[in-house]
């Protein structure tokens, strides 16, 4: 009895609010072996004597231990303990006076359910099910109440049953339902009824079945909502999201209810957004179901238009000197959220005309807050509706300028929002079209010496409309714009000085980074007037409170280094590196989420591309720190959803349902500085190569792990990306080395290309992983590898045929619109990239291993047989053919053994209607030809007529077709060239030659070239004419070669022309005449070849 009394005191002591009470009973508390606690929890819970708080306390630390060590605790208990835990639990529902306690009762009840499934969903606890059939029939309200409660939480919990009660627990849920007495068994059943249908989402029958519960539910959203609860509401915006094709039969009375409610302004703020966010969802989860309601989407616009004037007056507000976040409850941003969210959602056909008026409306209203809101749709609608936009952007934009002269400081705030949003969403046309009036109306707008706010703003628009400025518009400004930034640099250091206000100086620094990135060169006149005044800036704003504007000129003065290049930088670049090492010393310091830290790292990163070798000196000071930002651990928790109601996510976490009652958290603070030094690392293993082998060990063993950091993309990226750089700056040290860091990686890259979820870093970690095996070249993977390999890549091609089935089984789908082919348009475009890497991956295995890795490779041979079939969409029959090219290039003679699957395709494929599609038969013919052998023979005589009449078709040289002609007529040089034997040499060669040159495929250019030059060589009658009198043709065809840099001056083939020229330049007559038939740009090009050849 003492030690339970004692245990009565550590839980009390676990709540207590004195930080080291509390710990020292948390580390008492772990101590206690699992066995015992669930002893003395239960007990506690059980003794109706203790205190309410302590029964509490031990039901959710119970409920706890079940759900995160159950294995650990559970199975090795005694059967009887077991038995008479599983009795406790369900006589303590039966007992219990207080509803609180109760709960937390069923709430241990249905975790124990949840993991007493076995294998083959057997419920190893018959007796919950019996007791659930009773209570829900009793006439107990309380007993009903838990019986619906327990299902809530687990609505699996009859396991392989289900089908066989389905009708019973249908009956169950209908009368509770309308259960008239009890609002709240209402509710209840109404959340069990949604919970139920969210844990069979992909259950189609299922949900048909279900249907007729959802005007049941939509009742109690109803009714729960006008007695302050929203949790059934929320259980709707969840449906709207898993399971929205379980709405469809009741979609128009859902939307009516969510538009209802969200338009009733006696309902509190959550609960109208909770209400919106279920047409919001929508429009995102099943936006063509949506589309076919646009009567109700459309009077839900202005109810989100009237969220954005719920806006407080708020005198101070244009002096703020700290940017508080945005409220994110409130209606305004909840509102532009919601606006912003459904024009992606549905597309701006639907959304445009739906809001346009509204918003014209509102520009013209008296009061500033429908002139703010009205600006603020507009930027909020830009992403959705670009296109439609588009169309009607000058008029827009004429009418936005006007409100940067509104009488209102916040309207123009929002003007310059618009502006800036608006510069992002339809960059370079936006640029393009209205730079002289934009940026006037900018420079203006940041001369408003009197609101700080709307200054800042105007600077922040402006930053955006340079960062994707073309150089040649913004050239004619930068006398201006300098100017202007100038002096309110200057003004606004004086401020800082006298007052100690920095926004609108945050700001403006980097508008003069921006301008300096953009500008590039042409900004090394303005450098000294403002690297004195950034560098004071470094030196001496180092109090806590200006931490950001610290970063942000450190940031500026490496971009503006960056853009004015080394030489102008030199004099100041020491300086610099010393200035940001000061802060590097004190960098310990820093706290996690400093803002100086992502700036530095950047900054340092900057320094190095200036530099360059001469980086090198600083990375002993600069690396520590870096690592350490690279390797921050984010702080993640598993929690199920009652404990998460107690963490907000005001406090940087952030949640994922896993469904199940359970949710993953992550802690975000760091995130976003781990992933900017990880691609710094990358920068720096780019930059520096053998420079940087020192760190590559320690860097690789950072990297490697990282490929697994679920929790951000970038971080993966970059590890991805690191892993070729990192071998080639480790080659230094020897084969040996290079061949352990390799063995370090290789596995890690094998399975993350087997795992990655996310399509954009599938394709970094494939382009990376076959960088690496061209770089390590044959025998780089062992078997294990290649077996694994094999069976990743079998699966990806897999996945590729079993997703083009799925897009088809979509366009025979009721809700199918072109708003919908446009989604499958653009995952297409997704899985023929990862098609792409795929091929990338078998190239660089071809390359390597040459013949003896077709054995291996021939698993996956029926596969690329399938992408080839004439029925197939051209981009797989692109890529089907080139990966037969690498084998025929890489693999003869062996190839041939293939002939049966690919030769008929590839000749058929040579008159392909796509383009793309005949350049990779083509450049196959050519390869063939080259690397073939005898084998391949009888495929020339076909292919060659076929090729000519390619190349001589009346569009051939359009430009979407250039490249797959130049392509044809490098493969007949390759076949006169390796084949003669095959083909009319003296026939076709006056052709080709005055197909000459090729000016796309820089490539197959070297190819012709390298002929052209055996043909002169040999003095080849038909090349050279009767008396030499092709010559003046050939110096054309070499003068524009070089014009178009298909001839670069380092390779031999180049110095081959050049003697060519050389020899003609002797003969003096012959000579005059081959340069008179040049023009300026040729004969230029010819003394140019001459020169550097």
């Amino acid at each position: 009895m003492a030690e339970q009394q004692q245990f009565y005191l550590l839980l009390s002591n676990l709540m207590s609010p004195d930080n080291t009470v509390r710990k020292q009973s948390e580390e008492a508390y772990e101590t206690i072996p699992g066995q015992t606690k669930i002893t003395f929890l239960l007990q506690a819970i059980r003794d109706a004597s203790a205190a309410e708080e302590v029964k509490q306390m031990a039901a959710v630390l119970l409920r706890r231990l079940l759900s995160s060590s159950f294995e650990e605790v559970y199975p090795s208990l005694a059967i009887d303990v077991q038995t008479a835990i599983r009795t406790e639990l369900l006589a303590g529902i039966q007992s219990e006076g207080s509803s609180n306690i109760r709960k937390k009762v069923c709430d241990i009840a249905a975790e124990l359910s949840r993991n007493l499934i076995d294998d083959d969903g057997n419920n190893q606890w018959p007796e919950i099910l019996k007791f659930l059939f009773d209570s829900v029939n009793s006439q107990d309200v309380s007993l009903r109440e838990s019986a619906l409660h327990i299902f809530w939480n687990f609505p699996g919990i009859f396991g392989n049953q289900q089908q066989h009660y389905l009708e019973v627990i249908k009956r169950m849920l209908v009368q509770c339902m309308q259960d008239q007495e009890n609002p709240q068994i209402r509710t209840l059943a109404a959340r069990a009824a949604a919970s139920f249908v969210l844990s069979n989402e992909s259950n189609t029958a299922l949900l048909k079945h279900f249907s007729d519960l959802l005007p049941g539910i939509l009742q109690a959203v109803n009714e729960s909502c006008y007695r302050g609860d929203d949790s059934v509401l929320k259980s709707l915006v969840e449906i709207a999201d898993t399971a929205p094709k379980y709405l469809r039969p009741n979609l128009e009375a859902t939307l009516q209810l969510s538009l209802k409610l969200c338009a009733d302004t006696n309902l509190t703020n959550m609960q109208r957004q909770l209400a919106l966010e279920v047409i919001v969802t929508l429009s995102e989860t099943a936006a063509a179901m949506l589309r076919k309601h646009t009567n109700i989407v459309a009077q839900s616009v202005p109810q989100m238009l009237s969220m954005m004037v719920d806006l407080e007056e708020d005198e101070e507000w244009a002096m703020a000197d700290e940017l508080e976040d945005d409220d994110f409850d409130s209606n305004a941003v909840a509102g532009e959220s919601a606006l912003d969210r459904i024009a992606c959602g549905l597309g701006g056909k639907i959304v445009l005309p739906m809001i346009k008026q509204h918003i014209m409306q509102m520009l013209q209203n008296p009061d500033w807050k429908y002139r703010h809101a009205g600006l603020m749709a507009l930027s909020a609608i830009g992403e959705g509706c670009h296109q439609q936009m588009e169309a009607i952007l000058s008029e827009i934009v004429s009418f936005v300028l006007l409100f940067c002269q509104d009488p209102h400081p916040r309207v123009r705030y929002a003007a310059c929002n618009a502006i800036g949003q608006m510069a992002t969403d339809f960059a370079p046309t936006f640029q393009k079209k209205f730079h002289d009036k934009v940026i006037s109306a900018l420079l203006q707008t940041m001369e408003d010496q009197s609101n700080p706010r709307v200054q800042a703003h105007a600077a922040a628009a402006l930053i955006n409309f340079t960062e994707d400025c073309p150089k040649t518009l913004l050239t004619p400004y930068l006398d201006s714009l300098v100017q202007h930034l100038h002096v309110i640099m200057v003004a606004k250091l004086q401020e800082l000085i006298q007052k100690g206000t920095k926004l609108v100086l945050e700001q403006v620094v980097t508008s003069i980074a921006s301008v300096a990135d953009t500008a590039e060169e042409k900004f090394v006149p303005y450098y000294d007037l403002f690297m004195p005044s950034l560098k004071h800036i470094v030196e001496n704003a180092v109090q806590k409170e200006l931490r950001l504007l610290r970063g942000k000129t450190i940031e500026c003065i490496s971009l503006i280094g960056l853009a004015v290049g080394k030489e102008k930088f030199m004099p100041d670049a020491s300086a610099v590196m010393q200035l940001l090492l000061k802060t590097q010393t004190d960098f310990n310091d820093l706290e996690d989420d400093d803002p100086q830290i992502s700036y530095m790292i950047s900054a340092w990163a900057r320094m190095c591309k200036i530099l360059g070798k001469e980086f090198q000196q600083y990375l002993p000071v600069v690396m520590g720190p870096l690592m350490k930002t690279a390797s921050i651990k984010p702080e993640v928790a598993l929690l199920d959803t009652q404990d998460m109601e107690n963490m907000s996510e005001d406090d940087g976490w952030e949640f994922v349902n896993l469904g199940d009652q359970q949710s993953f958290g992550i802690k975000t603070a760091g995130l976003e500085e781990k992933a900017t030094a990880c691609q710094m690392l990358v920068c720096y293993a780019k930059e520096l190569k053998e420079g940087f082998v020192e760190y590559t060990e320690q860097v690789v063993k950072l990297m490697v792990p990282l490929l697994k950091f679920y929790f951000h993309d970038g971080v993966r990226v970059a590890a991805a990306e690191s892993m070729p750089l990192l071998l080639e700056c480790a080659r230094v040290r020897g084969p040996e080395y290079l061949t352990q860091m390799w063995h370090f990686m290789c596995d890690a890259l094998i399975k993350s290309i087997g795992t990655e979820p996310d399509s954009d870093v599938l394709s970094e970690i494939m382009h990376s992983f076959a960088k690496c095996i061209e770089l390590m070249g044959d025998g780089c993977l062992n078997n294990e590898h290649f077996e694994e390999l094999g069976g990743i890549l079998k699966s990806k091609l897999e996945e590729h045929f079993k997703n083009q089935e799925v897009r088809q089984a979509k366009r025979q789908d009721e809700d199918y619109d072109e708003q919908v082919e446009e989604t499958l348009q653009d995952e297409d475009d997704n899985d023929v990239y990862i098609l792409t890497k795929v091929s990338d991956i078998l190239h660089s295995i071809f390359s390597s291993y040459r013949e003896k890795v077709l054995p291996w490779f021939e698993q996956l041979l029926q596969l690329i047989v399938n992408l080839i079939c004439p029925h197939r969409p051209w981009a797989d029959r692109q890529w089907g053919l080139c990966i037969f090219d690498d084998i025929i290039e890489h693999c003869s003679p062996s190839s041939f053994k293939y002939g049966e699957y690919f030769l008929r395709p590839m000749m058929q494929a040579l008159c392909d209607s796509s383009p793309e599609v005949r350049q990779a038969a083509a450049y196959g013919v050519g390869v063939m030809a080259q690397f073939g052998g005898e084998s391949y023979r009888p495929a020339f005589t076909e292919a060659v007529p076929l090729l000519v009449g390619v190349i001589q078709s009346p569009d051939s040289r359009a430009k979407e077709n250039a490249n797959a002609t130049e392509n044809c007529i490098s493969a007949v040089a390759k076949v006169m060239k390796y084949r003669p034997e095959c083909v009319n040499v003296t026939e076709i060669l006056p052709h080709w030659l005055s197909w000459l040159p090729l000016n796309e495929d820089k490539e197959e250019a070297v190819h012709t070239f390298t002929y052209l030059c055996d043909l002169i060589e040999s003095n080849n009658p038909i090349v050279l004419g009767p008396d030499n009198t092709n010559l003046p043709k050939i110096f054309i065809i070499i003068a524009d070669g070089v014009v178009n840099e298909s001839i670069k001056g380092e390779d031999g083939c180049s110095k081959r022309l050049a003697n060519v020229i050389r020899q003609v330049q002797v003969s003096g007559g012959l000579w005059t005449q081959c340069v008179s038939a040049l023009n300026e740009a040729q004969q230029k090009a010819i003394q140019d070849l001459l020169n550097t050849a």
